[in-house]
C-alpha cells in the first residue's frame, strides 16, 4: 500500500454513491491507505454486491442519502469537513436510462451540481474528482479514440446526460473555481472518464460479467445482445488508481490538472462483448453463449475507444493489466465470494495489482 507514500494517510474523503461497485473497490483501497473515509449514498443494490460482503461500511463513515437531498448534502459536508471528494453516484446504466429518463437526467446532472455547490460552498474541500464516463463524448463510431477536447453528445439518455453533466462540471469550474482565481476560492475540480469497467462484485443488470455469473451459477446459457460490440475493457483497479494518482498530483499543483482526463485501456483490452463472454467461459470450463442480437433493439454503440495519450504523458499514468489478467482477477473474486473475507480478498487484489 505505499505506491502513494502515505499520501491519503489522515485525509478526509468523502465518497458518493460508496455502496456501488467502483465506489465499494474505492472505499476499500482509501481505508487500507489510511485515509478517514466518509460514504454517501444509497442502499446497496444487491445482497452480494463487493460493499455488503466486504463489510466496508463497518470500517467507514456510511451515510445513506439521495445526492439530490441537498439539505442532508449541506449538512453531510458541514459536519465532516472533507478535504477531498470523489463523486460516483449516479444512474449508470444505458437501457435503464429509456425505461427512467427523468430520473436519468435528475440524477447524473442534478445530482452533479449539487455535489458541484457542496464542493463551492464548504471552504475545507480542496479537491473535487467527478467521474462521468467515456460515453459522454459524442459518439461516432470511428475508428480511433476520443481525446478529452472532443465534443460531448450521447445518443441515449444515459449518455447524453454525462455529457450534460460534463458541460455542468465545465462551467462552475469556469464560472466559480476558477484556476485563474485559485487563491481567491481555493479550490480544483477535474472530471474523469473510464471504459468499460469489470472486476469482483457487480452485480448490476444489462452488463456484460454479471450477467455472465448469473447464468454460469444457474446453469443457463450466456444471453449475448450485443456480441460485436467492441468495448475498451479494464478492471475496476485501474481507473480508480487513475483517480487516486490525479487527486494527488492536484494536491500538489493545484491549478494544473483541474480538467478533463480519460482513464482507457491499451488497445490490446479492445474488443468485442462475444470474447470477453468466451473468455469467461474458458475460466469456468462450462456454459455456452447464445446470440440473441435484435436489429430493432434500443440502441447502444457498437464502438467506443479513448485517447489516453494525455494521462500517459502528463500524469504517468497508463493500465497495467493485460484483457487475460482483468478477467483472471475478476473470476477469482467471483469464485472465492462463497467462502473468502471478501475485504482481504479486495486488499490482496489491490496489493497485487499495485506491484504488477
Amino acid at each position: 500500500m505505499n505506491n502513494f507514500k502515505d499520501f491519503y494517510k489522515g485525509k478526509r474523503i468523502l465518497i458518493t454513491g460508496h455502496t456501488g461497485f467502483k465506489g465499494s473497490w474505492l472505499s476499500i483501497w482509501l481505508n487500507a491507505l489510511g485515509a478517514e473515509v466518509i460514504g454517501y449514498a444509497l442502499e446497496p443494490m444487491h445482497e452480494k454486491d463487493n460493499f455488503v460482503l466486504s463489510e466496508i461500511g463497518s470500517k467507514i463513515t456510511d451515510i445513506r442519502g439521495n445526492i439530490l437531498d441537498t439539505d442532508l448534502l449541506k449538512e453531510t459536508f458541514n459536519k465532516y469537513q472533507p478535504e477531498i471528494v470523489f463523486h460516483l453516484a449516479a444512474q449508470p446504466l444505458v437501457r435503464l436510462s429509456y425505461e427512467q429518463p427523468v430520473m436519468t437526467y435528475q440524477t447524473n446532472v442534478m445530482g452533479t451540481i449539487n455535489i458541484l455547490e457542496a464542493i463551492r460552498t464548504t471552504d475545507s474541500v480542496k479537491i473535487g474528482i467527478l467521474i462521468t464516463t467515456d460515453k459522454c463524448y459524442e459518439n461516432k463510431e470511428q475508428i480511433w479514440g476520443y481525446r478529452e477536447n472532443d465534443p460531448m453528445g450521447g445518443h441515449d439518455p444515459y449518455s447524453s446526460s454525462k455529457g450534460a453533466a460534463e458541460i455542468a462540471i465545465s462551467s462552475w469550474r469556469c464560472s466559480f473555481m476558477n484556476p485563474q482565481n485559485y487563491e481567491q476560492h481555493g479550490k480544483s475540480i477535474a472530471s474523469v472518464r473510464a471504459g468499460n469497467v469489470i472486476g469482483g462484485g457487480d452485480w448490476a443488470l444489462d452488463r456484460i460479467v454479471p450477467d455472465c455469473i448469473r447464468a454460469l451459477e444457474s446453469s443457463k446459457p450466456i444471453e449475448i445482445r450485443n456480441p460485436k460490440a467492441i468495448r475498451p475493457w479494464q478492471h475496476v483497479l485501474e481507473p480508480l488508481s487513475g483517480y487516486l494518482l490525479l487527486a494527488q498530483k492536484i494536491w500538489n499543483e493545484p491549478t494544473k490538472y483541474c480538467e478533463g482526463w480519460n482513464f482507457g485501456p491499451k488497445m490490446d483490452s479492445i474488443t468485442t462483448v462475444w470474447d470477453v463472454a468466451s473468455r469467461i467461459i474458458k475460466h469456468y470450463n462450462i456454459g455456452e453463449l447464445y446470440d440473441i442480437s435484435d436489429p430493432n433493439a434500443l440502441h447502444e454503440a457498437k464502438l467506443l475507444l479513448l485517447d489516453t495519450s494525455k494521462a500517459r504523458i502528463q500524469l504517468g499514468w497508463e493500465q497495467k493489466m493485460n484483457l487475460e489478467q482483468m478477467i483472471t482477477y475478476t473470476i477469482n473474486w467471483y469464485k472465492k465470494y462463497n467462502s473468502a473475507n471478501i475485504y482481504n480478498l479486495c486488499v490482496e487484489q489491490i496489493k497485487e495489482y499495485q506491484f504488477l
